[in-house]
């Protein structure tokens, strides 16, 4: 049978936009983790500067500039010794999530199965049904973290690639990522942990995987990916990076310069200046930080208890009777709100909703009024 491709999930929320956008004062639409501040100055200067560096084509790998400041910031912020070399630009990592399972099959083709998390951003799964591989998921306990102890033997030696992602999207876990490592070197099998929202830690200290990997570097068998989407409200350009395992980051880079992924010059030279730039990025987690306290106290006036999260930018909060659309319905006609069902994340997530802290607290004030909070 042909593939088919699935609704992308948000389209679902249409009839839900719509209601909560008949109400006066508009729709707060936090379905989606789509920033809503501005960049830094700083960023839009170094963007516009380098508007005249358009006509040529881009480095697909990076330009020396743009792997050295994300190699500096991995070091600076995470502890991570990785040399310019090891580092690769991409189309905002979500191009990368989507792709990597292919290339990496044309590498080891005798693998054909993917490991991610039964609760998790879709892409994860997509990406291995987009390469013709076995998306298999793995359990997550009560705190949402992969147990690993639950992959089926013959799925291990299968696999080619296993995704971890910490901070989590859309339950906010801090995962192991030492343990994730051990289990996956031991078998053979490449881990790619997705970090994006590792900037948003809020009980423990920011982490990689590239702390964690084999040989004496610690970056063997593993890779780390990283963007500005968030950090620095730069979605629309589209900057992303992967740093991590030598031998796997040569191979994507020959493979995406081939497809001809380029992430355009001028944003290269953006994100140089965002990844200096760590004032910015603090303030944003403050402003983050402020938002998911608020949106609590809001939440907890319908009837529901949302946890703060151990990072990230979500609240992952039950239904009440855990009926997700039911409440999605109710929270977007009667205040406004949209918000995502759970079910988005995969079955694991049903009777939860995802609430992403994307609006300034002047929106969050109106859905707070609408509630009588």
């Amino acid at each position: 049978m042909s593939f088919q491709v699935p609704t992308y999930p948000y389209e679902r929320l249409e009839p839900l936009r719509k209601a909560a956008a008949s109400l006066e004062g508009g729709a707060v639409d936090l379905s989606v983790g789509d920033p809503c501040d501005p960049p830094s100055p700083d960023v839009a200067a170094a963007l516009a500067r380098a508007a005249n560096a358009a006509n040529g084509y881009p480095s697909s790998a990076g330009s020396p500039a743009a792997r050295e400041a994300a190699a500096r910031w991995l070091a600076e912020t995470l502890g991570a010794e990785v040399g310019p070399q090891q580092v690769g630009l991409c189309i905002g990592t979500k191009e990368l999530v989507a792709g990597l399972p292919g290339w990496l099959r044309l590498r080891y083709p005798q693998k054909d199965t993917v490991l991610y998390p039964e609760l998790s951003y879709p892409t994860y799964e997509m990406g291995a049904l987009l390469a013709g591989l076995r998306p298999v998921a793995v359990p997550v306990d009560e705190r949402f973290r992969l147990q690993l102890g639950a992959v089926a033997d013959q799925d291990a030696e299968r696999a080619l690639l296993l995704w971890a992602n910490s901070p989590g999207n859309p339950a906010g876990q801090v995962e192991d990522l030492a343990a994730i490592a051990s289990w996956a070197t031991e078998r053979g099998v490449i881990v790619a942990s997705d970090e994006c929202y590792v900037g948003f830690t809020w009980n423990s200290r920011p982490s990689t995987v590239l702390l964690h990997g084999s040989g004496p570097a610690r970056t063997g068998g593993v890779l780390a990916l990283h963007s500005l989407s968030k950090r620095s409200n730069l979605a629309g350009l589209r900057f992303g990076f992967y740093a991590g395992d030598a031998e796997v980051v040569a191979f994507v880079k020959q493979v995406r310069q081939h497809a001809g992924f380029m992430v355009p010059t001028p944003v290269q030279e953006a994100g140089v200046a965002a990844l200096e730039d760590r004032e910015h990025a603090a303030a944003q987690r403050e402003r983050y930080r402020e938002r998911l306290v608020r949106l609590q106290e809001i939440l907890a006036v319908a009837g529901v208890e949302a946890p703060m999260p151990e990072g990230g930018i979500y609240l992952w909060a039950p239904a009440p009777g855990g009926d997700a659309w039911g409440f999605a319905e109710l929270v977007a006609e009667k205040a406004g709100l949209v918000v995502s069902p759970g079910e988005f994340y995969g079955p694991a997530g049903a009777g939860h909703v995802r609430v992403a802290a994307v609006a300034p607290m002047s929106r969050l004030e109106v859905v707070a009024k609408r509630l009588g909070a």
